[in-house]
């Protein structure tokens, strides 16, 4: 009889061990969840991102029709819009943060200037 109480008496007190534990891990996994949903980005930016991606292209294929642009630059310009779209396109699927959000958005600054170096030295090479 002592045997068997002193066994009930030891897993309740292991059971009422792990709840605070139990208890500590669920507040900090839903203080993870909301500190995550935090650092997402409000699918009003998402598109605006998307949209000067688009605008890149559009700008590219209007220089090259202006012929103020070589079809190779524009080739070249274009390769590097393609690869931050696809990036977004990687960033995206999980939702984007405000890292990613930087990190698109320093591409997106960065082929505009290509295009408008490639615009201005009117030596018809890439570089």
């Amino acid at each position: 009889m002592k045997k068997s109480l002193i066994l009930i008496l030891a897993a309740t007190a292991g059971l009422a061990t792990a709840s605070p534990s139990q208890a500590r891990d669920n507040r900090y996994d839903g203080h993870h969840a909301a500190q995550q949903q935090a650092w997402q980005l409000t699918p009003a930016r998402s598109s605006q991102i998307r949209q000067d991606i688009g605008a890149l292209s559009t700008a590219i294929d209007r220089a090259a029709a202006r012929r103020t642009i070589s079809p190779r630059e524009a080739s070249g310009l274009r390769r590097q819009a393609l690869e931050v779209q696809r990036l977004y396109g990687q960033y995206a699927r999980g939702g984007l943060t405000r890292p990613e959000v930087r990190t698109l958005q320093d591409r997106v600054n960065s082929v505009r200037v290509a295009l408008r170096m490639e615009r201005r030295d009117w030596d018809n090479r890439r570089g």
